[in-house]
């Protein structure tokens, strides 16, 4: 049996698997989750020698020692009560000293004193070095410290973890040594097709891909775009996106780029005003600003301070709409500084009505008003294209699935480690669970991507038998008198038949 060899390490530790060529792709991820030793639940990702998050699948090139592959476990369940009673304590107790020096200060009306500025110093630290240890699962830590379903974690209603100022001015610094270069040809053709690999990309260079949509689309002379100020907005953008699995930069980019290809390959510039392809551009660069990782069913039930803003009514996507606005409020990185003021009224209210499109509570009423109007859809109806609009940022924000496979998959894994985390927060907070965030019965996932995995090698399979056949007709051809083509012909589109019934 023909294998390959597959050298990675985990935590440091060198390993060496052997495998078979035709090894199925979940026998792999259970190698590697053996190597790994990690629990049913957690997540595996694995890194080239790049540093580029890369698909665990049977097409995994075999590789040297000098060349590892690094395989890492997130989301791991971290059940240990003697961890956990000790970190809860430690955060428990400086919480409350700090409540009692608030609550003394209060009461004397005297000037605060150095030492409540430096306990809470101290807690925001401890805080801080908590979640940035991504092997550890806050809401398994904290479980054991509940003493029932109502009772909060430290981390209640907290937001997620922003980027530290270190990351931010690296990424920047990054970007505006990159901003002025020459993109390729070969990429900005690219950068228009479904098939774009985000994971090849680091933040500073998607923010020259963003950068490249803006001038490729005519944006900046149009519009008398200052290539500072847009320098400043991608960059403001970016610091806005929060470090979550799933609603990150990465995936405000794979948006914008899904919606840019759109505009090209429909030839939208011929059928639409400029000024409506760039709210659909700006709509997808903002469309998941500043998003906490928790739903709007979360927050609704958990009665967030957004649920209460805006008084239950998508409150994720009024928020994200919001932070945009903040954004371009200020000078430095309004993009709009230069357009009328009737420009400006339409460019806000067409952001405003694409970002809440993406709210899916909202998917069949504004699907069933497209497919009314789709019969005699007309380019010059206000109405007509605003449908429009909001169906296209729903198309590009829901892509992943039209995209490669080895696109695609990291995403899927992604987006199950966020919905974990909602379940998690949602049961330790006594709020009902939502059934596909429920970690606990997520065994559906294997079964599934088994059968993905059977149907694509039939697939393959039957691409095999087509080419094989037409290999065989093309030396029977040859070998055959002329009066037998026909019957030979005959035959192959029979057989063609069958294999098209059968794939179907």
């Amino acid at each position: 049996m023909a294998t390959k060899i597959i050298y990675f390490t985990v935590n440091g530790r060198p390993e060496r698997a052997e495998l078979p060529l035709d090894c199925p792709a979940q026998d792999l991820k259970d190698l590697f989750r053996s190597a790994a030793e990690a629990r049913p639940h957690d997540i595996l990702k694995l890194y080239n020698p790049k540093g580029n998050l890369i698909n665990i699948s049977p097409r995994l090139e075999p590789n040297n020692p000098s060349s590892c592959y690094k395989l890492e476990v997130v989301a791991a369940d971290c059940t240990s009560v003697e961890l956990a009673v000790a970190l809860g304590l430690d955060l428990s107790t400086m919480e409350k000293r700090l409540q009692g020096l608030e609550k003394k200060i209060l009461a004397q009306a005297v000037e605060t004193p150095a030492v409540v500025y430096e306990m809470k110093k101290q807690v925001d630290l401890f805080r801080e070095k908590l979640e940035s240890v991504e092997h550890l699962s806050w809401l398994g830590l904290f479980k054991e410290l509940s003493d029932g379903p109502h009772k909060t974690s430290p981390f209640y209603h907290k937001r997620p973890l922003r980027k530290t100022c270190d990351e931010v001015k690296h990424v920047r610094d990054k970007f505006l040594q990159m901003s002025s270069l020459e993109v390729s040809e070969a990429v900005r053709q690219y950068l228009k097709t479904p098939s774009f690999d985000n994971w090849q990309w680091e933040d500073a260079e998607i923010m020259v891909l963003l950068q490249v949509m803006y001038t490729d689309l005519d944006f900046i002379a149009t519009f008398n775009i200052e290539p500072e100020v847009l320098q400043h907005f991608l960059f403001e953008v970016y610091r806005r996106y929060n470090n979550i699995p799933f609603h990150n930069f990465k995936h405000c980019f794979c948006v914008t780029q899904m919606m840019y290809g759109l505009i090209w390959m429909t030839d939208l510039k011929s059928k639409i005003d400029s000024i409506d392809l760039l709210t659909m551009l700006t709509s997808a660069v903002c469309h998941d600003l500043d998003h906490t990782g928790y739903n709007n069913a979360y927050q609704i039930n958990a009665r967030t301070e957004l649920a209460l803003r805006y008084n239950d009514i998508s409150p994720l996507e009024n928020h994200h709409s919001a932070v945009a606005f903040e954004i371009l409020e200020k000078r430095e990185s309004n993009i709009f500084r230069n357009l009328t003021i009737e420009q400006y009224k339409r460019i806000r209210e067409g952001i405003i009505k694409c970002i809440l499109a993406t709210d899916m509570t909202k998917h069949n009423e504004i699907l069933s008003k497209f497919k009314t109007i789709l019969p005699v859809f007309d380019f010059k109806n206000k109405d007509h294209k605003d449908v429009l609009m909001m169906i296209l940022i729903k198309v590009s924000d829901i892509s992943n699935e039209a995209r490669p496979m080895e696109v695609a998959e990291p995403w899927l894994d992604c987006l199950l480690q966020e919905f974990y985390n909602q379940g998690d927060m949602e049961k330790l907070e006594g709020l009902p669970v939502t059934p596909f965030m429920d970690r606990d019965k997520q065994h559906i996932v294997d079964p599934v991507r088994k059968a993905l995995d059977y149907y694509t090698e039939m697939e393959k399979a039957l691409e095999r038998d087509k080419r094989n056949r037409a290999q065989e007709k093309a030396t029977k051809s040859k070998e055959s008198p002329p009066g037998s083509q026909a019957a030979s012909d005959a035959q192959t589109a029979s057989v063609q038949e069958c294999s098209k019934t059968a794939a179907q």
